[in-house]
């Protein structure tokens, strides 16, 4: 290696760790702040910088938010798709697998289930970042449900039914998920991860019946 490219590597290494501490420090100011009361002056003195570092990485505080967000959805994305791969290849087990993962992910993150819900921040009305970012982090969410479709359709749902499989199986999980992190599933008596799973074998078995 000559020593240009040592130093480029190095010095990409030195933008990649400020740049991680950043989104570290992002994280714990919108996790208190929301994206709306956190500024990139807060962001800058949680990591430790001044806050004309901050724009060498993001030009606005809603460019980190997507940033942290887009790692958020590809760590889903890699637990479903490991799932799926785990399945096997039935593809009953398969759509049971990816709705239990995209459960079970934010079961256990219930911080990346806030980033991905900030729109609820403020009332239930429709919120969003730019809309080029937008279109990229739903493309990303819908990704995560894909494997719920694909799985569908082996089991010979049409294009309309798998669609609306990956819908389903969105909703109840997000439901349940608001049920667990509000512990307000405590007035039922029940428990939220069985529910999903009896939801998603459903959804499967409703699909097969269909045949």
């Amino acid at each position: 290696m000559s020593d240009s490219a040592a130093r480029s590597q190095r010095q990409q290494a030195v933008a990649d760790h400020k740049r991680g501490l950043i989104l570290d420090a992002a994280r714990r100011v919108f996790e208190r702040e929301g994206l709306e009361g956190a500024s990139m002056r807060a962001i800058a003195r949680e990591a430790g910088y001044a806050p004309g570092a901050l724009y060498f990485h993001f030009d606005s505080k809603e460019a980190v938010y997507g940033a942290l967000l887009q790692d958020s959805l590809d760590r889903l994305a890699a637990a479903v798709e490991g799932a799926v791969a785990a399945a096997g290849g039935d593809a009953a087990a398969r759509l049971v697998a990816a709705g239990l993962a995209f459960f079970d992910f934010y079961a256990e993150n219930p911080r990346d289930l806030d980033l991905g819900f900030y729109l609820f921040r403020g009332g239930m009305q429709p919120r969003g970042l730019a809309p080029d970012m937008n279109r990229d982090l739903n493309r990303r969410l819908e990704a995560t449900l894909v494997p719920i479709g694909e799985a569908a359709r082996a089991l010979g749902a049409d294009d309309e039914a798998a669609r609306a499989a990956m819908a389903g199986v969105f909703g109840h999980a997000v439901g349940l998920l608001l049920l667990l992190h509000t512990r307000r599933i405590r007035l039922f008596g029940c428990d939220a991860r069985r529910l999903m799973e009896d939801h998603v074998r459903g959804v499967a078995s409703t699909v097969k019946i269909a045949i």
